[in-house]
């Protein structure tokens, strides 16, 4: 991440830091739909870099890159990457995650940024303020539009007009009572964890990844 991106970041979004207890994850990813789309962001963001890899049953997985560190955003090598070991001429990209409350359900749920959409809420944050804060905040209005056959052919459209302060409900805050850290959310996987993944899914031997990985890659 560049330093203007981090500044901007800083300044437009003091994200909740507060940290919690690691465990294992159940919480499900917010699903993008075709058309109007709305979510009330919380807690912190994870910036990351990711490989996505074909899995056992035909999804993507995502595999983090371990030779970058999340702390201090930069490439140390201290961790073994076994993706660069197994596929060389495979790009590692920026990937950006945090938690949003799903108004269709309620539900907290793990927002995967898209990256024109994450840019045009920045450039909105530095004049409506952090989208976060549980008394001013902002709802994220976004419209998505397909423009084309593939899987890619997608635009987002994020909906200014429609994104108005106001305040968590009682139930909303109830929901982010005991929010997590997206660390914890997203743990940081080990290296031999990260192997025995991409060992199954080389060999494809299973039709399923086991749970105890899928839990820790969060592949759902």
């Amino acid at each position: 991440m560049k330093k203007s991106q981090r500044r901007n970041i800083e300044m437009a979004i003091s994200f909740n830091q507060q940290k919690g207890s690691a465990q294992k994850s159940s919480i499900e990813s917010f699903t993008y739909r075709d058309g109007d789309n709305k979510v009330r962001v919380v807690g912190d963001i994870l910036a990351r870099y990711v490989y996505w890899i074909e899995g056992t049953n035909g999804k993507n997985i995502p595999f983090e890159c371990l030779s970058f560190d999340r702390d201090t955003e930069r490439f140390n090598n201290k961790e073994k990457d076994w993706v660069r070991e197994y596929y060389p001429d495979l790009k590692c990209g920026w990937s950006y995650a945090t938690q949003c409350i799903d108004p269709t359900d309620g539900k907290v749920k793990v927002l995967n940024l898209k990256k024109k959409l994450w840019e045009q809420i920045m450039i909105a944050a530095e004049d409506l303020g952090d989208p976060t804060d549980v008394d001013n905040g902002w709802d994220i209005c976004f419209k998505r539009v397909k423009t084309g056959p593939l899987a890619y052919n997608v635009e987002y459209q994020l909906q200014v007009l429609k994104c108005k302060p106001r305040a968590l409900t009682e139930d909303e805050m109830e929901a982010i009572a005991e929010l997590k850290s997206m660390d914890d959310v997203m743990a940081r996987p080990t290296p031999d964890a990260q192997k025995e993944l991409l060992d199954t899914v080389r060999k494809a031997a299973v039709g399923e990844v086991d749970d105890t990985l899928e839990e820790e890659f969060n592949v759902a």
